[in-house]
């Protein structure tokens, strides 16, 4: 039997405010990002189409994202409506976008020969946006992961002591290729040994003590950890390996692909909707979650089109609708939809996901009116014992997401 790593010794979490600060923000952007975008058939491809590594290493002479502009990046942001940003600085495949002292395999050794982590850090800086690394503990290219556990275990925490030195004030590091309660695809993975996670989550939390620490292990919260994360799912629907008491512990996270695929792939059209997109946001806000939005940059270092056009889409939204979920908790669970509070200006929001018909009844016995967030205009509203009753119109006046706020 697999054992779950002993995370005994972690003693230290995330600062509360930095805790409260992350529950506010509610929307990010994830980047899947790497020498793989060169093949086009996402971040696993290494191992799926079992390229050896020989052959793999060969991309590296090939990378050289010219068109990246990482202020592009940050005002994408700004127009999404998104407040953090988590990329990849180094994915299964070992490779490291992040100019590391501790290996040659890395992106200041292509022909691009830039660090893009530093270039984000700036710019996301300079317009208040938290910058996040994804970091993958699993490394298929590294040799000391398979030949000498101790080694690779320094290696990969005198990465991690980069990261959290060198790139200003983060928001979280998010790690992933650590699956203890999941049968590994080869049988070498969790071979050699503890991860000593726990001195791993300290060090982070001694350097950078505002960073939140989420691991997407599919099991349920090690000591140490800040937020627990859900992936291509919403919490409490797919939650194999967790029970009620295990939900709710921690701030929670969706992360979300736009298309089907994480990394870069051309031949993947099946690109949701901004209105799906908006809906899925709404979803995550209703379960107390955030949203963490999914793109997977070309090797040139763009943004798909098809993907920045539905960030732009989702951003028009959120500004007529961001005080319904910034910062916004959820209140109650409907048919037609959510009701959430904002503790800042302390209106209550309905959010209509399935238009109800032409009334709404509401157990409200404070409310006396009703207005559509979106413009202001009134929503006809009357008292009716200890609720409040809504005459609404025949269709839904936003396709994607009516929101209503109560006076």
């Amino acid at each position: 039997m697999r054992q779950i790593e002993d995370t005994s010794r972690a003693r230290l979490r995330a600062a509360p405010a930095a805790v409260q600060n992350y529950q506010e923000m509610r929307f990010g952007l994830f980047v899947h990002w790497g020498v793989y975008a060169l093949i086009g058939r996402g971040e696993w491809v290494m191992h799926n189409e079992q390229v050896p590594a020989a052959d793999y290493e060969k991309l590296v002479q090939r990378f050289n994202p010219a068109d990246f502009d990482a202020y592009e990046w940050a005002q994408l942001m700004v127009d999404s409506g998104q407040r953090y940003l988590v990329i990849t600085s180094k994915h299964h495949d070992g490779f490291c976008m992040f100019d590391s002292a501790l290996t040659d395999y890395k992106v200041t050794n292509t022909p691009f020969g830039r660090d893009p982590l530093a270039e984000l850090s700036r710019a996301l800086a300079q317009r208040g946006l938290k910058l996040g690394f994804y970091y993958s503990l699993l490394d298929w290219h590294h040799p000391a992961y398979r030949s000498d556990w101790p080694a690779y275990v320094r290696y990969y925490q005198g990465q991690v002591r980069e990261l959290c030195t060198r790139y200003g004030e983060l928001g979280m590091i998010w790690f992933d290729g650590y699956w203890p309660g999941h049968a590994p695809p080869a049988p070498h993975f969790l071979e050699g040994g503890p991860w000593d996670l726990a001195g791993t989550y300290d060090l982070i939390h001694q350097l950078q003590p505002n960073a939140l620490i989420g691991n997407n292990h599919h099991v349920a919260p090690l000591k140490g950890e800040d937020f627990q994360m859900f992936e291509q799912d919403l919490p409490g629907e797919n939650t194999a390996g967790f029970n009620a008491g295990q939900m709710g512990a921690l701030p929670l996270e969706s992360c979300l692909t736009i298309n089907r695929n994480w990394g870069y792939n051309p031949d993947d059209r099946e690109h949701k909707s901004a209105s799906a997109l908006i809906r899925f946001l709404v979803e995550c806000i209703g379960r107390d979650s955030n949203l963490l939005l999914n793109v997977g940059p070309t090797p040139l270092g763009q943004i798909q089109p098809e993907h920045a056009e539905r960030l732009r889409a989702v951003g028009r939204w959120l500004r007529a609708h961001g005080e319904a979920v910034y910062g916004a908790r959820p209140l109650s669970r409907h048919e037609w939809g959510y009701a959430v509070q904002n503790p800042a200006s302390g209106r209550v929001y309905l959010h209509l996901l399935n238009w109800p018909g032409a009334a709404l009844s509401l157990r409200v016995p404070q409310a006396r009116s009703a207005a559509l967030l979106a413009d202001g205009s009134q929503v006809p509203a009357r008292r009716q014992g200890d609720g409040l009753v809504l005459s609404l119109p025949a269709t839904a006046p936003d396709p994607a997401d009516t929101v209503i706020v109560l006076q």
